[in-house]
């Protein structure tokens, strides 16, 4: 683990905000460069300044955190951004990983998990419960692998989904399939990158059908 990891928070709750930055800053390995009350000022400052994590709220005022995560991709493409969300399996989850997020957690987390996810995403991991495993094994279904087609998944990582599908930890994963868990967490960390790939192809296309 890199030292320190730095965080910048994006949420349009004043006090959950500095609550999130008074106690992330005084978590031993990390600080906060800066917070955002929404995604505009967050999109001005963020390129020059690149941070290792983004916490990113979902529900923003005016441009939400979706929109920001793909606008703040195409400028950042190696900024890692965790969508903050009160509720788990939402719809929008899913959305948020499609338009460039790589990770997410529930704001009603503890502390100490929510420090543990961030290290995790910048060591190159990511969380991916049974539902969101569904979601994004149907989003490939009917996909074919071509050497022209990088976006597609490998044998391993729809072995990967299959098992985090049935409700699998990614320790029981890693078992069965004889690699190790942080291994795991790499091959999700890449199955959310096609997703994004995916999604943009698809928005692409249908762009081009609309002509």
């Amino acid at each position: 683990m890199k030292i320190p990891i730095t965080v910048a928070i994006v949420d349009g709750n004043e006090p959950i905000r500095q609550s999130l930055a008074i106690l992330v800053d005084g978590a031993e390995g990390f600080r906060v460069q800066a917070t955002f009350e929404d995604a505009e000022s967050a999109l001005a400052y963020l390129p020059p300044h690149c941070v290792d994590v983004v916490l990113m709220d979902i529900d923003l005022p005016g441009m939400n955190g979706i929109d920001c995560v793909q606008k703040l991709k195409d400028l950042c493409p190696n900024i890692r951004v965790m969508m903050c969300t009160m509720y788990d399996e939402d719809e929008t989850v899913f959305d948020a990983l499609k338009a460039g997020a790589n990770s997410y957690i529930l704001k009603r987390s503890p502390l100490h998990k929510l420090l543990d996810a961030i290290i995790e995403l910048d060591e190159g991991g990511a969380p991916m419960s049974s539902t969101i495993a569904r979601k994004t094994a149907d989003s490939f279904s009917g996909n074919t692998i071509t050497p022209n087609t990088p976006d597609v998944l490998t044998p391993r990582e729809r072995e990967i989904l299959d098992r985090l599908s049935k409700g699998y930890s990614h320790k029981e994963v890693a078992n069965a399939l004889f690699i190790s868990s942080p291994m795991v967490r790499k091959h999700i960390f890449t199955i959310y990158q096609k997703l994004q790939l995916q999604s943009q192809a698809d928005t692409v296309n249908r762009h081009l059908r609309q002509r």
